[in-house]
């Protein structure tokens, strides 16, 4: 089309050229008429020649220029956390850059159905004809990225025949929901066993003659106080859990002193040390020993780390719990038993409610299942960290990092 025109011109031109000839050589009404149209081709030959670089520098055709994004379209995806895509033709032109994380740098230009290598998600990327303006499919992509990572993917086709395509990462929901069945479960389990047991002995007593015999009638009525108690210290931890959770935000700043606070849990735990024949040694390198907290919260913590430790140490073993310096700003309590430790593949799930390295021992020595789960949220809320470390054959030591207190007025002792 360009040679075309540019042919044109210079035909246009030698039209010129000769009217000017001819005009210098022809009578004046002749001559007249030859340079009117000498002016005439050469302003046609310059239109031509000026015109005609424009006129290619535009789209060859509308189907290119339709194919061009709108401007400002990647500047917009990219300030967006979820992957996006801009689909034409089954083709992604553009990927942003939680997209390119996702799915690698090469996605930008290849077939979408390429780009997200999942079997789920061909049949709600491909065209179909009947599609209507701004038609919107949802799918769950289960694999994508990471095995068992969750994502929903949502194909918005615009009014010009593009797509939008949206990754939404459903995983840490997904993790919530099946943490929620998982606690109503347990939960229900741990509360029917008892419940069962306590039914049972309930019926037996029934019987005359299971309950003329005072010593087989005072075995059972033991049983069903030691199912019992299970029960209520189940439910006090169930509702101490949800409290804690439901202040999780608030951080407490009570200044509270933990040496007493460390004698109180022995006077409540006297009775448990004795059965298993240890002493509690607490030994103080940190000096000042008071922290910014919640001081029932705190008790329930060590109270929970003691009982654990003489639960599961072995019987006449001392239970050091030990306060050391861990900076400026910090203070590391510790509590140390000496009993058979704790494979190293469990350590990162013991604090999951109702997880039992031996679910069989847990319940037998009186545990919940609880316990370490209570100590988490206490030290998540009270800003804390914490570290449980334990060698098979020689002990566990669960350690928690505690604020200190600042301008310390009144401890609260109580």
């Amino acid at each position: 089309m360009t040679q075309n025109r540019t042919f044109r011109a210079l035909l246009a031109a030698a039209a010129g050229i000769l009217a000017v000839i001819g005009a210098a050589t022809a009578p004046p009404p002749l001559a007249l008429l030859l340079g009117v149209g000498a002016g005439a081709a050469v302003m046609l030959a310059i239109w031509l020649l000026t015109d005609a670089p424009r006129r290619t520098a535009m789209p060859a055709s509308s189907e290119e220029e339709q194919a061009a994004p709108l401007p400002g379209l990647t500047e917009v995806l990219d300030g967006f956390e979820d992957p996006l895509l801009y689909v034409r033709d089954r083709r992604v032109v553009i990927a942003n850059p939680a997209a390119r994380a996702l799915l690698g740098d090469h996605v930008a230009g290849v077939d979408v159905r390429l780009a997200i290598r999942h079997p789920g998600a061909a049949e709600h990327l491909a065209e179909r004809p009947g599609d209507s303006a701004e038609h919107e499919t949802r799918t769950e992509l289960v694999g994508l990225g990471d095995p068992g990572d969750r994502w929903e993917m949502t194909a918005t086709r615009l009014a010009d025949g593009s797509r939008i395509v949206r990754l939404a990462d459903r995983s840490p929901a997904h993790a919530a929901e099946q943490m929620r069945v998982d606690f109503v479960a347990n939960a229900s389990h741990e509360l029917r066993t008892p419940l069962a047991i306590l039914l049972g002995f309930l019926e037996t007593l029934q019987d005359e003659d299971a309950a003329g015999d005072p010593k087989t009638r005072q075995r059972f009525l033991k049983v069903m106080h030691d199912e019992a108690r299970r029960m209520r210290s189940l439910v006090d931890d169930l509702m101490s859990l949800s409290r804690i959770e439901a202040e999780r935000y608030t951080v407490p700043r009570d200044p509270v002193d933990l040496l007493p606070l460390i004698e109180d849990v022995r006077l409540s735990c006297a009775q448990l040390l004795d059965e298993k024949k240890s002493e509690l040694v607490v030994e103080n390198q940190a000096g000042e020993t008071v922290v910014a907290g919640d001081r029932a919260q705190l008790a329930q913590l060590v109270n929970n780390l003691v009982s654990n430790a003489a639960r599961y140490g072995r019987p006449g073993t001392p239970i050091r719990v030990r306060l050391d310096d861990a900076g400026a700003e910090l203070i590391r309590l510790a509590v140390i038993d000496q009993g058979e430790g704790i494979a190293p593949e469990h350590l990162p799930r013991l604090t999951e409610r109702f997880y039992r390295v031996d679910a069989g021992r847990s319940r037998s020595v009186g545990g919940t299942g609880l316990g370490l789960a209570i100590v988490k949220h206490v030290v998540g809320r009270h800003r804390g960290r914490l570290d449980i470390r334990s060698k098979v054959g020689e002990g566990t030591s669960v350690r928690v990092y505690l604020p200190r207190a600042q301008n310390v007025t009144e401890v609260s002792r109580n």
